[in-house]
């Protein structure tokens, strides 16, 4: 049976929430959509405060919720129209680090729980990085709870001084797919092929990495591992998906070093992509509940992964974990999966098993909820 809020199994006037985005990531961002009619469906009254594209992108009013257009963290207006949102709220609930720290700005001096999830880790160096440990402090120190989307981020807010730092349920909804059957596959498989010959991959293996070109993401050491695919029959074409600062630095490299790889820019159509790739790679120097390494498994699509953060904690047996850093060994790992279609479909079943572990959309309102009832009692 469904977790129902407590006010409203009581009788009482519905609990008051606001969810906070700070423009949000796209795994925050569709949490809180999936979060947002979730609670809703069980009489809690969601107002979402993001930035209006972020609303345009997700419907948030399209599943019950109010949305509240809150300019970007940037903007000093942003911090006064929170004030103004959480006027009336029972409880507030902050994705991430800078809108965590605005909600508790927002809240200052009043008695209201906030909860923060942190989806993700912060990246900076050097003073920025001194500045980023006194902002995750703050923050940890201003919620009522943390929740982290792996044991690492648990640990994480525990150590920047957290009250109460849990394992948050974070659900990954599969695609739903409307139509099966013989014509459908063919249809999928039209679509596939078409994919590939968009990309330059026909007759050759088709490697996928998706995500921001920044620094963490790990690029340059792929860009080193391509090298070794050079000597491969074919030579496999590797499709980075992704926008970012990195993106000259990138195409540098790979022009003046001759790199089968394609630099693809932003895409919103990452599961059509993934649906043409042989293989998925994430080389990252940090991950918490990477979306890449949950569509790629929901896909049955083999993954290689670096062994750091929540990956190994997310994907379980059902991918090749390489260390960070290491391209020989990230090079070799594509390789031997390249030269092996029975370890690929063993990924492909072991990735579909592991995907049914993950927490269900309807798990991870009901540990939210609770936490919301824990916080707020019935009046």
């Amino acid at each position: 049976m469904s977790h129902v809020s407590s006010h409203s199994a009581h009788g009482q006037s519905p609990l008051r929430t606001v969810q906070v985005l700070g423009g949000g990531s796209a795994g925050s961002s569709a949490h809180v959509r999936s979060l947002a009619a979730g609670l809703v469906a069980r009489g809690v009254r969601v107002t979402v405060c993001a930035p209006s594209e972020a609303e345009h992108a997700y419907g948030f009013g399209d599943v019950g919720a109010h949305h509240l257009p809150v300019p970007r963290r940037s903007d000093p207006a942003s911090v006064a129209a929170l004030r103004v949102a959480c006027a009336d709220a029972d409880l507030v609930h902050a994705h991430g680090l800078n809108a965590a720290l605005r909600a508790s700005l927002a809240l200052s001096g009043r008695r209201v729980p906030l909860v923060v999830t942190w989806h993700t880790r912060s990246y900076a160096e050097g003073t920025r990085a001194h500045l980023l440990r006194i902002l995750e402090r703050r923050v940890a120190r201003a919620a009522s709870v943390v929740l982290g989307t792996s044991s690492e981020l648990v640990d994480r807010a525990r150590a920047r001084g957290a009250r109460d730092a849990r394992l948050a349920a974070i659900s990954f909804p599969p695609p739903r797919r409307t139509d099966t059957g013989d014509a459908a596959e063919e249809d999928a498989e039209r679509a596939r092929n078409k994919t590939r010959a968009e990309l330059g991959a026909v007759g050759r293996p088709l490697l996928m990495a998706v995500g921001s070109l920044e620094r963490h993401r790990g690029y340059e050491v792929l860009l080193d591992a391509a090298h070794a695919w050079l000597h491969h029959d074919p030579v496999p074409l590797l499709v980075i998906a992704g926008e970012g600062p990195q993106r000259a630095e990138l195409q540098r490299r790979i022009e003046s070093e001759g790199l089968p790889v394609r630099l693809a820019g932003r895409r919103d159509d990452v599961a059509e992509l993934l649906h043409a790739a042989d293989l998925a790679v994430l080389p990252s120097s940090w991950e918490s509940r990477s979306l890449l390494a949950q569509e790629a498994l929901h896909a049955r699509v083999p993954l290689v992964a670096t062994d750091v953060g929540g990956i190994p904690e997310l994907v379980g047996d059902a991918a090749e974990l390489v260390p960070y850093g290491d391209a020989a060994a990230l090079a070799e790992a594509v390789e031997r999966l390249l030269r092996d279609p029975g370890r690929c479909a063993e990924l492909r079943e072991r990735g579909v098993a592991q995907a049914a572990s993950w927490p269900s959309e309807d798990a991870t309102v009901a540990q939210v909820l609770s936490i919301y009832d824990e916080l707020t009692g019935p009046y």
